[in-house]
């Protein structure tokens, strides 16, 4: 009997006292592993995630989270042999591994860059702009993010077992939320073994993350209003979740990524000696055939024009019958096993059912060529493709979770949009196409039903490529799907990071919002002394610390110069007569990047000190017109101050509002420097 697959629980692990069920592997049929979580403490689990990983996690900031990510990757990155070879065993060929595994690691060294570059070095994110509460502007409203204080739970497909458990760890990590993993038992012993070399590392926080090996329990008993569930599987077991006590009456955040029928929809504007042609046969082929088909993005509904349908048959067919089948390590094998003998059975069954409505074209379900196994005792399919009767109704009801894929003919764009959401929500689409009208149809007719869609032509084709293409979900995009889809979110950027976090509004006067924010807040005290602020480092800043600069009157030659020194010569700071005819100058007026400029010189203190660079400006608005022999002066104030853990300086965000002669603002923005965290710097 093989090893029993064990749990990592409140800091240490846990073996099962029972035999546990069998884990095969899907090419040979030999037993890999068991799995059991009889006995399993899972009131403990939980209560360890929230006691000992949340406080531990929430005592960082976001860029030490970061930071933490960042090493977790780099050292995942040393076993990914290891892992390949286990990988094998479920099926997945060396390309499929790479999807999930390398894929995996890759997210985390996305939210990794992503946390330092978009986040704060603290552990609250302002959401949006200030909100003015009244007509004075001592009450004013902030929304911001902050972490919760519960555990995200994850109970994640067989099909990917790598990439779904870090796709969830490294935003709900962000977010300061600890995770307890649930993998299908199917492939869990792939997930328990980077879950030992994460714990052995020690990288992460104790009590951060967690591993359930084997059944859930009663896990999600124990959770309640601080508590999140991210669930990926079958449209039927979420919904079944759905009802859990745990959701319905305590308020448990449960979101769904679920199985979807996902479509591509071939252009009227291409034909076969089109390059756009062979980016869809190699698009639908290869969705066909990655992971054996068992994606939840992969393509399930071909929709082309009626007109070139058989062309399509043709080109799928020849294609098709290219890939060899077979065990994962055997040389040329272009695609694996299912991921055990009962999936394969639920995909036959999907084909038969299918055949209500459609006729098998390419493949056959009961058997197949299988190059280095034996067909009989590995979960081999071959690759089938159907082509769907007139009005047939099943490929927009029966998800094959499989190698399987359905051609269905349109006639027009609408056409080809009402067939696509027929499929009631899923969580991709592709249009292949040249042609930007029809792309701008098909896809704003596509937008509601979908919640990602890949424009696929030849301008894009190798970089999408590059990207994964059609199936792959990426850490910067959104992942889920309305309807059928299950109506979840996961990734998407920093977006992931604050779905997993509280969306507070604060109502207070500036300072009390300064205060809790951690931001200057116009309106909130600003401090002036003899130190000009860009002779202060980092250790002697404060948020606050302001500068009103000396007037300076801009006169008309400064605005002739600066036209005819830059070429910006626009009527309106060069021919009286027409800037005198337009209402809103009534004059010749100060170019808007003049008075940038000229407020420049008023605040910038120029002798070699702790600000190191300039890097940019933001939200910069020209808010009244400066006209010839205006006074301009600059108020300069501490606004954000971001710390770099990888460097000696750090960003400083300051606060610049440019008023005239009557105390108006004319201009307002943000001025970003690098400023050095002490100054002289320290030796070494």
């Amino acid at each position: 009997m093989s090893a029993l697959l064990e749990s990592y629980v409140a800091g240490t692990w846990f073996r099962s006292e029972a035999d546990g069920e069998p884990v095969l592997d899907a090419a040979t049929g030999e037993e890999v592993a068991r799995v059991s979580t009889t006995g399993l403490d899972f009131a403990a689990m939980v209560d360890h995630g929230r006691r000992v990983g949340g406080p531990a996690l929430r005592r960082l900031t976001f860029h030490e989270r970061a930071g933490l990510l960042k090493a977790l990757a780099q050292h995942l990155g040393q076993y990914t042999e290891e892992f390949y070879a286990l990988s094998a065993r479920t099926g997945a060929t060396q390309r499929d591994s790479m999807v999930d595994i390398d894929g995996g690691i890759g997210t985390v060294f996305s939210y990794a860059s992503k946390g330092k570059r978009e986040l704060p070095n603290d552990t609250v994110v302002l959401d949006g702009d200030l909100e003015p509460l009244g007509k004075h502007g001592t009450f004013v409203g902030q929304h911001v993010h902050t972490s919760r204080t519960g555990v995200a739970v994850q109970v994640n497909a067989f099909n990917f077992p790598v990439w779904g458990m870090l796709e969830k760890l490294a935003p709900a990590f962000l977010a300061g939320l600890p995770s307890i993993v649930k993998p299908a038992s199917q492939t869990a012993y792939l997930t328990e073994a980077v879950v030992r070399r994460i714990i052995e590392s020690g990288i992460l926080p104790e009590g951060t993350l967690q591993l359930v090996s084997g059944g859930a329990g009663d896990l999600l008993d124990h959770l309640d209003e601080r508590d999140a569930v991210a669930f990926t599987g079958s449209a039927h077991t979420a919904e079944v979740l759905r009802t859990h006590p745990a959701v319905v009456q305590r308020g448990v955040r449960f979101g769904v990524e679920a199985d979807s029928l996902n479509c591509s929809i071939l252009g009227p504007d291409v034909g076969v000696d089109d390059p756009e042609f062979d980016l869809f046969l190699s698009a639908v082929v290869t969705e066909m055939t990655v992971k054996a088909g068992q994606k939840c993005t992969a393509i399930r509904r071909v929709i082309v024009p009626e007109a070139i349908a058989d062309a399509v048959v043709a080109g799928l067919r020849e294609r098709l019958a290219a890939v060899p089948v077979g065990h994962p390590e055997a040389e040329g094998v272009g695609m694996g096993a299912l991921a055990s003998l009962a999936q394969r059975e639920e995909v036959r069954k999907a084909i038969e059912a299918l055949r209500g409505g459609a006729d098998v074209v390419h493949g056959d379900p009961e058997h197949v060529e299988v190059v280095g196994a034996a067909a009989e005792t590995g979960a081999f399919l071959s690759p089938v493709l159907l082509r769907a009767h007139p009005g047939a109704t099943e490929p927009h009801d029966i998800e094959p979770f499989g190698p399987v894929s359905t051609v269905i003919g349109y006639e027009t764009a609408a056409d080809a949009v009402e067939l696509a959401a027929r499929g009631r929500g899923s969580l991709v689409g592709s249009v292949v196409t040249h042609d930007p009208e029809f792309a701008r149809t098909v896809t704003l007719g596509l937008a509601p039903w979908h919640g990602r869609l890949l424009v696929l032509d030849r301008d894009d084709a190798k970089e999408a490529a590059r990207a994964g293409g059609h199936g792959s979900p990426l850490p910067v995009l959104a992942h889920g799907g309305p309807g059928r889809a299950g109506g979840g979110e996961e990734l998407g950027g920093i977006r992931g990071v604050l779905h997993h976090m509280q969306r507070t509004a604060i109502q207070a006067s500036p300072d009390m919002l300064t205060a809790i924010t951690g931001r200057w807040t116009p309106g909130s005290a600003r401090r002036t002394g003899e130190v000009h602020p860009f002779r202060k480092s980092l250790a002697e800043l404060r948020i606050g610390d302001s500068l009103v600069s000396e007037p300076r009157t801009v006169s008309r030659a400064d605005v002739d110069h600066f036209a005819d020194f830059t070429g910006d010569t626009f009527y309106a700071h060069t021919d009286q007569a027409a800037a005198e005819a337009n209402p809103l100058f009534g004059g010749i007026v100060a170019h808007g990047y003049l008075v940038v400029s000229l407020a420049a010189g008023l605040f910038v203190e120029p002798n070699p000190g702790p600000v190191l660079a300039n890097f940019g400006v933001d939200r910069l608005r020209f808010l009244t017109p400066v006209r010839a022999e205006d006074t301009i002066r600059v108020t300069l104030t501490a606004k954000q101050v971001t710390p770099r853990a990888s460097a000696d300086y750090g960003e400083v965000r300051w606060d610049a509002v440019v008023t005239n002669q009557d105390d108006e603002p004319v201009a307002a923005y943000d001025v970003l420097t690098l400023v050095a965290k002490t100054w002289p710097p320290e030796a070494g």
